[in-house]
């Protein structure tokens, strides 16, 4: 069993975040963390190959300037490998260019199974997952909340409003993992170390043949034009009770139409 686990290495998010005052875009520099998101598929990835009673995990990623730290996260958690497309042409490079490039790297690794998170933490488009499977020409499940592997099949458990919808597709596919799916694992010392000396192949553009034109600000199909601050959070409303308080609430609930 063959999974690859696509990753997003991220700025840390409990940093001040950054925008590149001429594109608005978030400035990804210095070091990067794994995303929390896919540290669940990750985990479900391994947990997969070792039921599968062999196989290996491959981590894909695209970051700026060589960036590994965050693959080295994943790596120490117990994936056997990494391919990171690192190019300085992919600045700007929107959800459908991403999703050209690792379709790309995906596919020298012949997998079995590609896993991925439902979305990033720094983007939330929830769209390049789809976009890679539909490029690769494969089905995708998405919103998974249980996989299993029987066969040449996955039954997947897809999470709902209203509960969840019992799945199953031919392999290979891609799959988008819920937070629910699993509890991923801490990385030990000894994986740590392990981690360091684990290959990492570092392409470029050039190298999965992917034409400049087709991604960066150049080929990007969408521009960020204002960026403006959320409007903060209003307080709430006291409601000391002097007997009539559920009438308060009753009439609360009430203008939000909810009764």
């Amino acid at each position: 069993m063959n999974v690859v686990v696509c990753v997003k290495q991220i700025p840390d998010p409990a940093a001040p975040p950054a925008l590149d005052p001429g594109t608005k875009n978030l400035v990804r520099v210095g070091k990067l963390i794994l995303d929390d998101s896919d540290a669940y598929g990750v985990e479900m990835a391994l947990q997969l190959a070792d039921a599968a009673g062999g196989g290996e995990v491959t981590l894909v990623s695209m970051a700026p300037n060589g960036e590994t730290s965050g693959l080295r996260t994943a790596l120490a958690m117990g994936a056997a490998k990494a391919i990171l497309v690192s190019d300085d042409s992919l600045a700007g490079t929107d959800a459908l260019g991403t999703a050209k490039v690792l379709a790309a790297a995906i596919k020298r690794a012949e997998p079995d199974l590609i896993l991925a998170a439902t979305e990033s933490s720094d983007g939330y488009t929830g769209t390049t997952p789809v976009q890679i499977a539909e490029l690769l020409g494969l089905p995708s499940v998405t919103f998974a909340k249980k996989v299993e592997i029987t066969g040449n099949s996955v039954k997947v458990e897809r999470q709902t409003e209203a509960g969840y919808d019992e799945v199953e597709s031919p392999l290979p596919v891609l799959v988008t993992v819920t937070a629910g799916v699993v509890e991923p694992r801490y990385p030990s010392f000894k994986g740590i170390m392990a981690a360091k000396s684990k290959p990492v192949e570092t392409l470029t553009i050039a190298d999965l043949g992917i034409d400049a034109g087709q991604v960066g600000a150049t080929g990007a199909r969408q521009e960020i034009t204002d960026v403006s601050a959320s409007e903060e959070r209003a307080s709430g409303e006291i409601v000391v009770d002097e007997g009539d308080a559920y009438q308060r609430v009753i009439q609360f609930l009430e203008q939000l139409k909810v009764l």
